[in-house]
């Protein structure tokens, strides 16, 4: 007798692995959907009707579009994050203007290298789309102006801004902060 038994020797019946096909399935569904002719013998649909097949290749095409879409989700949400934080820089950067504004309108930054300094401030940020709302003589729109004042106005036909207390600045759509406004109203 030999230290292990035979299990054929004692009648148990012996537990063949079930076979499998040269490959793993999935590869396999890949080149059918991109058309690669696979060979009968090593395919996974061997010996099954062509609906399972059918439905292999549907199931395959429906991951294939989820997976699509789920990229594009993610670049959506990546560029969406980025303007965000786009957006919370100028959003931070919102008083120091309004600081080099006050200097401006005040004389301080006529010349100089603190002028040039604020020029270029103004210009950076401007390339990452931030715009000044300080127009006046325009129909006043509640969406970008907040009317700190009403006035009776005597060449106005609609409610017209007639004068900028605060400079609002916006980022392409996107208004961070209305502009301060008189408004002109009809009499």
């Amino acid at each position: 007798m030999t230290d292990s038994p035979n299990p054929e020797e004692e009648g148990e019946p012996v537990v063949e692995p079930a076979e499998t096909p040269d490959g793993d399935a999935l590869s396999q569904a890949k080149d059918i959907l991109n058309g690669v002719e696979v060979p009968a013998e090593e395919s996974v649909a061997q010996g099954s009707d062509a609906d399972t097949a059918a439905e292999l290749k549907n199931d395959l095409l429906r991951l294939q579009a989820e997976y699509v879409n789920y990229r594009k989700r993610v670049e959506r949400d990546r560029a969406v994050a980025g303007q965000m934080a786009v957006i919370g820089v100028l959003n931070s950067l919102l008083p120091a203007l309004d600081d080099i504004e006050a200097a401006r309108t005040h004389g301080d930054l006529v010349d100089g290298p603190f002028a040039a300094i604020a020029s270029k401030i103004e210009a950076a940020l401007g390339t990452y789309g931030l715009e000044r709302i300080d127009a006046t003589d325009v129909a006043f729109d509640p969406t970008i102006h907040e009317a700190l004042i009403q006035q009776p106005g005597t060449d106005v036909e609609v409610d017209t801004v007639s004068q900028v207390l605060r400079v609002g600045y916006k980022s392409g759509e996107r208004i961070l902060r209305a502009a301060q406004v008189i408004v002109a109203v009809p009499e």
